[in-house]
């Protein structure tokens, strides 16, 4: 079975993904820092299909954890695709550049790109050992607009966009997408913009396209959700 690394993978688009690649065969290691939850992930995706489920409970920011889930890969018998899920927003709610916490940029560069490139690192022999080796970074809309109070998180996602980029580049043998999700309902949202009602798509429905992206396995580069979605409805007509 192939082997897929999620972080963020206890709740939203992680836990999302994680169900749809188990429905399809897929051994999984998720990783998060919500010890409880992801524990219950893992419960409820484990055996579907025979499907192996690994639950290793950590800050993507720690090296130790960052070796713990590519071992844990290895464990399983390989590492097909690496997703690079979970983020930090950098202060909750977001505030403007003239507010936002230096730190809390900080800390949102540690998680959202400094960590995705040390866990790229880590995973690298075992992703150029696999037939379909392929990197996922989770990006966002607020990596190309010019989203108020989104400039820290943004920033920190354009950086990512540009890690990939170059990343697809040096490593020919890979498959190296950037995949914009668009909005959806999630705590992460819910963290940065508390007071905003409206309804968001559930992380059910984004999920497809990122098996789709596995499905086509198109050239590396930047794509969005919305696209790829659309790819399916066409073939559907």
């Amino acid at each position: 079975m192939p082997v897929a690394v999620i972080t963020g993978g206890s709740k939203g688009l992680g836990r999302a993904l994680g169900a749809a690649l188990a429905e399809r065969g897929w051994d999984l290691v998720l990783g998060a820092r919500s010890a409880g939850a992801l524990r219950e992930t893992a419960a409820e995706l484990g055996g579907r299909h025979g499907t192996r489920v690994v639950a290793v409970a950590g800050d993507v920011t720690d090296p130790a954890h960052r070796a713990a889930l590519v071992a844990a890969a290895g464990e399983l018998g390989g590492l097909d695709v690496l997703v690079s899920n979970a983020s930090a927003l950098g202060a909750e709610p977001l505030v403007r550049l003239d507010a936002l916490p230096l730190e809390g940029l900080r800390q949102a560069l540690e998680t959202n790109v400094v960590a995705a490139l040390g866990l790229v690192q880590e995973a690298l022999p075992l992703l150029r050992a696999s037939a379909a080796g392929a990197v996922i970074t989770v990006s966002s809309d607020a990596a190309t607009e010019p989203y108020g109070t989104w400039g820290g998180y943004g920033a920190s996602k354009a950086a990512l966009d540009q890690l990939s980029a170059v990343l697809g580049e040096e490593e020919p043998g890979l498959r190296v997408w950037a995949v914009d999700p668009g909005d959806m309902g999630t705590d992460l949202y819910t963290a940065a913009v508390p007071d905003d009602s409206d309804p968001r798509p559930h992380p059910t429905s984004v999920a497809p396209a990122f098996v789709r992206l596995l499905e086509l396995r198109p050239a590396g580069g930047r794509y969005t959700a919305s696209a790829l979605l659309d790819t399916d409805r066409r073939a559907e007509r």
